[in-house]
C-alpha cells in the first residue's frame, strides 16, 4: 500500500496532526503546496485541513487542490482530520460526505477533529486510526 497524508496548517495544528497520521499510516507526507504526485499512484491518503471562514475548508490553496483530485478518491481509503476553533463541526460533516459521494472507501466516523491544538491523547487516536489505512 502506497499512503500519502496531504495537509494544510495555518497554525501548526493539523501539521501536528497529519505527522502524527503519517506516523500511524507509513506513509508520505505532503504540505498540500508540496504535493505534486498522482492520486493514480496512491491506494490511500489522508487529508488535513482545519475549519476556516464560516466552516469551510481553506479556501485559497486546499480547496483547490481537494476538488482537483476529488474524481480520483473513488474505491481508495481515505482518512480526514482537522482541528476548529469555533463551531460544531460542520465543515468535516460536509467534506466527509462530499468525499463519500466521490466513492472513498472513507476511515473513521465522519473524519477526525479536535478543538484547537490536539493534545498528546488525540495524536494518539489519530495514529491509531491512520494504521488503518496501512
Amino acid at each position: 500500500m502506497k499512503t500519502a497524508v496531504i495537509y494544510w496548517s495555518g497554525t501548526g495544528n493539523t501539521e501536528a496532526m497529519a505527522k502524527a497520521a503519517a506516523e500511524g499510516a507509513n506513509a508520505e507526507i505532503f504540505e498540500v503546496s508540496e504535493f505534486k504526485g498522482n492520486a493514480a499512484d496512491y491506494d490511500a491518503f489522508a487529508f488535513g485541513c482545519p475549519a476556516m471562514g464560516a466552516e469551510v475548508l481553506e479556501e485559497d490553496t486546499f480547496e483547490p487542490f481537494f476538488t482537483g483530485i476529488e474524481a480520483s478518491l473513488s474505491g481508495k481509503k481515505v482518512l480526514l482530520f482537522g482541528s476548529y476553533g469555533w463551531g460544531d463541526g460542520e465543515w468535516m460533516r460536509n467534506w466527509y460526505d462530499r468525499t463519500k459521494a466521490a466513492g472513498a472507501e472513507l476511515i473513521g466516523d465522519e473524519g477526525f477533529i479536535v478543538n484547537e491544538a490536539a493534545s498528546d491523547d488525540d495524536l494518539a487516536k489519530l495514529k491509531e486510526l491512520a494504521s488503518q489505512l496501512a
